[in-house]
């Protein structure tokens, strides 16, 4: 036997021993019953226990007798007891219908005054005691015109003075299936009884006020979560039953709303248990739907409902005669419920443990329901109290864990749907820079062969679009690898003064808008070198010129770099771009730093570009702690600024310009090229040529470490080839020992594979597309080393 399957049953055992403890039963014999009509109490403790004044009571049936009124014919009937079950004069009696009670209670000698517990008899009544009307509940008379029917527990004190009780029950029923006292009256200590109710009315509320929080809870995880059927049904079962509690049984509702009509509250007491057991078989039917089976479920629901719709419609004398057949329903399906909640147990469902426990728990609670219905047994309210919060708080956990197990699969989907992200931008990196290294290094050999002066106008132009076109890409990238957390900072000499020049002369000359006037303001008084990241400085600055440029039909572009604050060691500049653009209206002003995002839907279509350059701005800004601010008015222009503090380099590390037109810096040196795409090859080849490097071509991994030998002085490595890759030709070379220099040329995202390619003995990384400097630059270092 299993272990999940031992503390079932010992859970099932342990409900039970607890159930069958705390039942008081009338099995049990009690010296306390009355006997032709008299109750001797005189050698009782009331101080220690209530007393029910059950037994034999004097019975008038027909007849509604006044206190001092001589007594007729009568008969002894049991009390409490139905009158389906009750005979006079040896004939069975119907449920509708009047009668008169009488009981001669004798009382011990008692120091407290004494009270009267009364329930409600599903009927009217008027209670006389001594004479005296005390308490009663509607307006009990002879025909269904004059009876006004109301249900109710009181507590009514009693004289002290008096050590004999005549007590006098008016009693009358029409409007109910069931007619007679349903329920013992108890006799005992007021205060007792008075702390016995409110502690009863106390744990109504705190267990209606608990269900119906949680019914609203749920209902609103349903509306505002994912839909999920199964929490929408739980959280209307727990709305209707809450009402059961209350509303039903002690009747608590009525102890707050006395003129309640009875006639609307006995229709929502029958009403709020239809629906809540057709609610928890449809809960029950989307909760497991692998292990329920979906058309019997249904059919128990509908049979509910329609249950439902005959009590709308039906008189409560037609409708209440329902709750016997449909006890045997809720039976049947409580025991269908375990079994269907066993198999989802057996099949390892999330929480199906937790709803197996709870539906033993409510099979246990519904039986008690049933027996005290039937007057076989009383159950302590502590024990249905205990019965319904182990049932509620199982169910919720079974939500509880659901949604979780579904928040739990999004964020793996999430996940999921980053990495293929991720994998899907380093595969559209590399097939889309790889024909850009081409373009754009074939653009530079032509630009450098002295074309004509028409040629060499169209050869700018399409080296712009190229490096447009990389810009683009490069945004896209971007966002990705900051919103990844992998961005990082080169701290270097870096000159703003020029990032500044560069930026404006740049994009002035690449305007086909002679109506701009590209404006340059910088402070004199610059350091001519900070210690900053100028490649994350110019990107900055080059946003942002851009992103006016393209909103500004006439007038001027102005970027400035002004001082701040200056000391020894840093100096504080205010760096900002001026347009006299379209402006962006307030509502919008925030939402252009969202990604993919300009003021206007329109925006992108009239002026292009990705929507991420004021995005990566910003949170490049962000990330070293600084704030990419806003001013604007539509029609008038705007104002990008930000505010970053650097340090001064005083004697700065300068690293010599190569020239344009490089000389044979390589000359001597042989390289052996890693490349399977022919263009990137011959792209390579005219590069080298020129520097007066010699070469070898290896079109995979394989190839490579097959011609590699000690006339090589340094590989220009491709990443992604066929047969093997360059990760894997690395490897080998440097687990055979080779420490020639090996210089990744990728086209893949760089932050993503440095670690990765550093750890496989790489000595450096230069991205496709590249520029030639930059390539020489990185060659000239490594064979320096």
């Amino acid at each position: 036997m299993s272990r999940s399957l031992k503390f079932l049953l010992l859970y099932i055992v342990g409900v039970a021993l607890i159930l069958t403890d705390c039942y008081s039963q009338e099995k049990i014999p009690s010296q306390n019953i009355a006997k032709a009509g008299t109750l001797d109490l005189r050698n009782v403790n009331l101080n220690n226990q209530d007393v029910g004044l059950t037994g034999e009571w004097k019975f008038f049936w027909k007849m509604s007798l006044a206190p001092k009124q001589v007594e007729p014919k009568y008969e002894y009937s049991k009390f409490p007891g139905l009158w389906s079950d009750t005979e006079w004069k040896n004939e069975a009696i119907p449920s509708q219908g009047f009668a008169t009670y009488k009981l001669t209670v004798l009382l011990p000698e008692q120091d407290q005054q004494l009270g009267l517990g009364v329930p409600e008899m599903y009927c009217a009544y008027n209670l006389f005691v001594n004479g005296k009307l005390l308490a009663r509940n509607g307006k009990p008379g002879k025909t269904k015109l004059l009876t006004l029917p109301y249900w109710s527990n009181q507590v009514i004190p009693l004289a002290s003075e008096r050590d004999t009780l005549q007590i006098l029950i008016q009693i009358a029923n029409f409007q109910h299936e069931k007619g007679g006292a349903s329920k013992e009256i108890k006799i005992g200590i007021l205060n007792n009884l008075q702390a016995a109710s409110n502690l009863n009315y106390a744990t109504d509320y705190f267990l209606t006020g608990c269900i119906l929080m949680g019914g609203f809870f749920f209902l609103g995880l349903y509306l505002f979560g994912n839909q999920d059927r199964s929490i929408l049904y739980f959280s209307l079962f727990c709305i209707f039953y809450s009402y059961r509690i209350i509303g039903s049984g002690q009747y608590t509702l009525q102890s707050i709303f006395p003129h309640l009509s009875w006639e609307y509250t006995v229709h929502f007491e029958y009403l709020s248990l239809f629906l809540a057991v057709a609610m928890f078989a449809l809960y029950t039917r989307h909760l497991y739907p692998e292990d329920a089976p979906q058309k019997i479920l249904s059919v128990m629901a509908g049979i509910c409902l329609a249950f439902a719709l005959i009590t709308l419609l039906a008189p409560p004398i037609l409708f209440t005669r329902l709750i016997d057949p449909f006890i045997f329903i809720v039976v049947v399906y409580i025991a269908f419920a375990v079994v269907i909640y066993w198999r989802a147990f057996r099949n390892r469902r999330v929480g199906s443990g937790y709803a197996l426990m709870s539906s033993v728990a409510i099979f246990i609670i519904i039986i008690c329901v049933i027996l005290e219905y039937y007057g076989i047994a009383t159950p302590f309210d502590f024990v249905l109290f205990v019965g319904y919060a182990i049932f509620f708080f199982c169910q919720s956990l079974i939500l509880t864990f659901r949604f979780a197990y579904t928040l739990k699969k999004a964020k793996e989907d999430a996940e999921l749907g980053l990495k293929t992200k991720s994998e899907f931008l380093s595969t559209m990196s590399h097939e889309i820079r790889t024909p850009l290294n081409s373009v754009i290094g074939m653009t530079h050999l032509m630009i450098r062969d002295d074309p004509r002066p028409d040629q060499k106008g169209q050869l700018e132009v399409l080296l712009f679009s190229a490096n447009n076109l990389l810009t683009i890409v490069n945004d896209v990238l971007d966002f990705g690898t900051i919103e990844a957390g992998k961005i990082r900072f080169t701290l270097e000499p870096t000159d703003i003064s020029l990032i500044a020049r560069n930026t404006i002369s740049g994009y002035q000359a690449a305007a086909n808008n002679s109506d701009i006037n590209f404006i340059l303001d910088i402070d004199e008084h610059l350091p001519t070198h900070v210690l900053g990241d100028k490649t994350r400085t110019a990107q900055i600055m080059g946003n942002l010129v851009h992103n006016a440029t393209k909103f500004t039909n006439k007038g001027h572009v102005k970027l400035s770099v002004h001082t701040v604050k200056k000391t020894q060691e840093e100096i504080t500049l205010k760096i900002s771009v001026e347009d006299t653009g379209i402006g962006i209206p307030l509502d919008k002003q925030k939402v252009i730093f969202e990604r993919f995002t300009q003021a206007d839907s329109s925006t992108s279509r009239g002026f292009g570009g990705t929507g991420l350059g004021l995005a990566i701005s910003k949170k490049l800004l962000e990330i070293q702690g600084v704030d990419l601010n806003l001013t604007s008015e539509p029609g008038k222009g705007s104002t990008f600024y930000f505010v970053q503090t650097f340090p001064i380099l005083v004697e700065p590390e300068i690293t010599p310009k190569i020239e344009n037109k490089s000389p044979q810096k390589l000359s001597g040196i042989r390289i052996l090229i890693v490349e399977d795409n022919e263009m990137n090859i011959l792209v390579l080849q005219n590069f080298l040529k020129r520097w007066g490097a010699s070469f070898d071509i290896a079109r995979n991994g394989q190839e490579a470490i097959d011609m590699l030998n000690e006339s090589h002085q340094l590989i220009l490595m491709d990443m992604h080839m066929p047969v093997m890759d360059g990760y894997e030709a690395s490897k080998v070379l440097r687990s055979r020992g080779e420490t020639i220099p090996i210089i990744a040329l990728t086209a893949g995202v760089a932050v993503d594979i440095e670690d990765s390619i550093y750890e496989i003995g790489i000595t450096d990384i230069v991205v496709k597309p590249f520029i030639p400097e930059s390539l020489l630059k990185v060659v000239l270092q490594h064979l320096k080393a």
